[in-house]
């Protein structure tokens, strides 16, 4: 499972299709991150909880939210 930021949705399919990982789970939250405040950062992982739970407790691949 992975998490990356929604710039990188092509290059993270691209990575795991390579590594023979195609159906990895893989969750994205909204770019930008690097000039992200602590509390933006904060509001941007709170988004994405459900589906990081889901990618950790379902069996079905996810496609990449």
């Amino acid at each position: 499972m992975s998490i990356a930021s929604s710039e990188f949705v092509e290059a993270a399919s691209t990575q795991a299709d390579s590594l023979g990982l195609s159906d990895a789970k893989r969750v994205f939250v909204d770019h930008p991150i690097q000039d992200a405040t602590d509390t933006e950062m904060r509001e941007k992982a709170d988004a994405i909880v459900a589906d990081v739970i889901a990618a950790l407790t379902t069996s079905e691949p996810l496609g990449g939210s």
